[in-house]
């Protein structure tokens, strides 16, 4: 087991601001609690040529076949299940997004802590999900020390998956074992330790670029339109109606039919619509382009 030295950790250390939180009014401490916030977003920034190499990293293994693996515990890890899940009613994925979390499915709604102690675990999630030199794993960790991540980032690597690694701390520990690192330092929490707080808020901004830039990177949006959505649900059909509208022009009753001609799809009618061609047609023209409605109109 890692020794732990939390006082290396700029996440485990008082923060001066909060030394009296708990005599503060409750205004004075969310206005301060609100000025430490909005410098997660700046750190973010700091970060953003890691996150672009870490994007186009994740393009490459996903036009090959390959899957996008989010892999944490505690908060870290359900962020990561949390953006994964999210890319399925967004982008209509399937296998190619997926969270894991240390403790199992069940950690994600009830705290398991100890889980996170274990790189056996993390060594076993990979070999249970056949992790292999097409997926890319990204392990994330507040503290950058969790054994459970390192076990399994140095499990991914000895199987010649890519591998990034998410932090809160400089010179991570789950950075050596990580082809990319990507260390958003925010410095001591409001509430001395609590990760879950700007820490977790930095982690959630970089998991959302990864996700959301490589969805972009694979076809799976026209211009800033989700076209590639999951209509699973009334509000999604109407979303999925108004995305063909917004993409061709047309009214609202043309958007309805041609959605139903596309096999509900937004992408296959969008083409329809703005090439003429039937649904087979257009679903060539897309396989033809690799999905990008841009390159098939």
């Amino acid at each position: 087991m890692l020794n732990i030295d939390l006082n290396q950790l700029s996440t485990e250390k008082r923060n001066e601001l909060t030394m009296e939180l708990d005599s503060m009014s409750s205004l004075e401490f969310l206005t301060l609690m609100n000025k430490e916030d909005q410098s997660v977003p700046l750190a973010v920034e700091k970060k953003l040529e890691s996150i672009s190499l870490a994007v186009e990293m994740i393009i490459k293994s996903l036009n090959k076949g390959g899957r996008l693996i989010y892999l944490g515990a505690g908060t870290s890890g359900r962020l990561g299940v949390l953006d994964a899940v999210e890319c399925s009613p967004t982008f209509q994925t399937t296998t190619e997004v997926m969270g894991l979390i240390a403790g199992g499915d069940s950690a994600f709604v009830k705290a398991k802590e100890g889980a996170e102690d274990s790189e056996d675990e993390g060594v076993n999630d990979i070999l249970n999900h056949d992790v292999n030199s097409d997926d890319v794993v990204v392990g994330i960790a507040a503290s950058g020390r969790t054994p459970y991540v390192i076990g399994a980032l140095k499990k991914a690597r000895s199987l010649n998956a890519k591998t990034i690694a998410v932090a809160c701390n400089k010179n991570s520990l789950i950075g050596n074992y990580a082809d990319i690192k990507i260390e958003v330092e925010v410095g001591p929490e409001v509430l001395t330790g609590s990760t879950r707080l700007k820490a977790g808020t930095a982690q959630k901004l970089v998991l959302n670029m990864l996700s959301t830039a490589s969805m972009v990177g694979i076809g799976k949006t026209y211009k800033n339109l989700m076209v590639d959505l999951k209509p699973s649900n009334l509000k999604l059909v109407e979303r999925a109606k108004k995305i063909i509208m917004e993409a061709t022009g047309c009214s609202y009753e043309i958007a309805e039919e041609k959605f139903i001609e596309s096999g509900k799809s937004s992408k296959v009618a969008i083409v329809m619509i703005l090439t003429g061609l039937n649904k087979e047609e257009a679903l060539n023209k897309l396989e033809k382009n690799n999905g990008f409605v841009k390159k098939s109109i």
